[in-house]
C-alpha cells in the first residue's frame, strides 16, 4: 500500500490543498469549490513536511517573486493528457495559449481542440501548471476548474489583464 502526504496552504485564493507520493513529488494541487477536486482519504497521512518547497514556492508566486515553479511533479492521466498538461508548462508567465495552439503543441489535429480542453480541465496541479493560462481563440477566458474568479485573478496577478 503506498502512502498519499496531505496538507493544506493558505493563499490569496483560499486554502490550498496538496497531495504528494511518499517519493515526495507533488500529485495535485486543488483549490476550494473545485470541479472534481481532490478529496482527501481517511487512509492518507497529513504531514506538513514534504510540502515545504512547495509551499516556499507558492509563497513567492503569489508575492510576485517567482515566476516559474521548479517542483518535482507526478500527475497520472492517459498519455494524451500527460502529453496536454506537460504542454501548459510551456506557457511563460505573464503570458497565454489558445486550446488551438496547446492542440498543435501536442501534435493533435484542429478538431481535437475539444479532447484539449478536457485534458486542460482534468490538471490535477493547478497553478503550477499553469492551465489559468489557456485562453479561447477569441481572448475570452473560458473555463477554469477553480472557477472562472480564479482564472481572473490569477492571469491578473501575472500582469496579463489589470488588476481587479
Amino acid at each position: 500500500m503506498t502512502t498519499t502526504y496531505w496538507t493544506h496552504v493558505e493563499s490569496p485564493l483560499g486554502p490550498l490543498l496538496l497531495t504528494a507520493a511518499p517519493t515526495g513529488e507533488l500529485t495535485s494541487l486543488t483549490v476550494p469549490g473545485q470541479k472534481k477536486a481532490t478529496v482527501v482519504l481517511d487512509d492518507w497521512t497529513r504531514d506538513p513536511g514534504p510540502f515545504r518547497e512547495a509551499e516556499r514556492q507558492l509563497a513567492a508566486y503569489f508575492t510576485g517573486d517567482l515566476k516559474e515553479f521548479r517542483l518535482p511533479v507526478r500527475a497520472v492521466g492517459t498519455p494524451f493528457r500527460e502529453k496536454v498538461w506537460a504542454a501548459l508548462d510551456d506557457v511563460p508567465y505573464g503570458g497565454t495559449a489558445t486550446y488551438g495552439e496547446i492542440a498543435a503543441r501536442v501534435g493533435a489535429p484542429r478538431a481535437a481542440v475539444r479532447a484539449v480542453g478536457g485534458a486542460i480541465g482534468a490538471n490535477p496541479l493547478l497553478i503550477v501548471r499553469p492551465c489559468h493560462r489557456v485562453i479561447g481563440a477569441d481572448g475570452s477566458l473560458t473555463g477554469y476548474a477553480g472557477g472562472l474568479e480564479r482564472k481572473v485573478r490569477l492571469l491578473a496577478h501575472e500582469g496579463v489583464l489589470p488588476p481587479a
